[in-house]
C-alpha cells in the first residue's frame, strides 16, 4: 500500500507542476503495483487525476488564470470520441493496449525532453492583450475543437487525462502564458475526465474501495505539494526528469508487452 501512495504522491505533484505530467504514468503505475491490465488499471488511475485536477483548477479559477470558456468548449467537443475511446478499450486486447499505450508514451516524453513543442509565431487562436481572454471566432473554435476530439479519444481509450496532449497544443495554438495553460489543462482534463468516469459507472465498472481512496487522496495531496511547487523548481528541470522517466516505464510496457505477444506468435 505504501508504494501505491508514494506513486499517487508524485504523479499528483507531476500534474500540479506540468498541468500533464502526471496522468500518463497514473496507469502504468497501477500496473506495476496492483498487477493489473490497462483496462483494469484506466478508470482508477482517471478517476485520481480528475479529482486531482479540479483541485488545481478551483486555485486557477480563483487566480483568474484559467480560460473557461476554451475549457468548457474543448470538453463538450469531446464527449463522442470519450465514449468511442472507452468502447475501444473494451474490445481491444490488453497487450495491444499497453504496446500502444506504451508506443505513445515515448512519443510523448521524445517531445518533452527534446522541446518539440514549436511555438507558432503568428498562432490560430490569439488573445486579447488587454483582456487576457482568447478571440473568439470560427478559426478559434475550429482549432480547440480538434484538441477535444483528440483528447477525449485518448482518455476514453487510455484512462489518461489527455493533458500531456491538452498543454502542447495550447501552447502551439495560442499565445496564452504557461501558467494559464496548465491551469486550463487541468479544467479540461477534470471536465473530460469526470464525463470518460460517469460513463465507466454506466457501463458498470466496479471500483475497488481501498485502492481507489488510498490512491486519489496521495494524487490530491501531491497536486498541493506540486502547485506550492511550481513557482520554486524549474519547469524545463521537471519535465526533462519526467521524459526519462516516462521513457522508462514506456520500456518496460513494451517488454512486458512483447513477452505476452512473441509465444503467441510462435502458436
Amino acid at each position: 500500500m505504501w508504494l501505491l501512495v508514494l506513486e499517487g504522491l508524485a504523479i499528483g505533484c507531476l500534474l500540479g507542476l506540468t498541468g500533464a505530467g502526471g496522468g500518463i504514468l497514473a496507469v502504468p503505475a497501477l500496473m506495476a503495483s496492483q498487477g493489473w491490465t490497462v483496462s483494469q488499471a484506466a478508470p482508477v488511475g482517471l478517476l485520481a487525476v480528475t479529482l486531482s485536477a479540479f483541485v488545481g483548477m478551483v486555485q486557477g479559477l480563483f487566480k483568474k488564470i484559467v480560460r473557461y470558456r476554451a475549457a468548457i468548449w474543448i470538453a463538450l467537443i469531446s464527449l463522442p470520441s470519450a465514449r468511442y475511446g472507452i468502447h475501444l478499450a473494451s474490445i481491444i486486447s490488453p497487450v495491444w493496449l499497453s504496446l500502444g499505450f506504451s508506443i505513445v508514451m515515448m512519443i510523448v516524453a521524445y517531445r518533452i525532453f527534446f522541446n518539440k513543442v514549436n511555438d507558432f509565431e503568428d498562432p490560430p487562436c490569439k488573445v486579447n492583450q488587454s483582456t487576457g481572454q482568447l478571440i473568439w471566432n470560427v478559426k478559434t473554435a475550429s482549432v480547440l475543437g480538434i484538441i477535444g476530439v483528440i483528447a477525449g479519444l485518448l482518455t476514453g481509450l487510455l484512462g489518461v487525462g489527455g493533458g500531456f496532449v491538452i498543454v502542447p497544443a495550447l501552447r502551439k495554438v495560442t499565445d496564452l502564458d504557461m501558467r494559464s495553460i496548465v491551469a486550463t489543462s487541468l479544467m479540461i482534463i477534470f471536465l473530460i475526465g469526470g464525463v470518460s468516469i460517469s460513463i465507466h459507472i454506466i457501463d458498470g465498472f466496479q471500483y475497488p474501495i481501498a485502492v481507489t481512496v488510498s490512491f486519489v487522496v496521495a494524487c490530491i495531496i501531491g497536486m498541493l505539494i506540486g502547485r506550492r511547487l511550481i513557482s520554486l523548481i524549474d519547469i524545463k528541470t521537471v519535465q526533462k526528469v519526467f521524459a526519462v522517466v516516462v521513457i522508462c516505464v514506456a520500456i518496460y510496457l513494451v517488454i512486458s508487452s512483447l513477452s505476452k505477444i512473441l509465444p503467441m506468435i510462435s502458436l
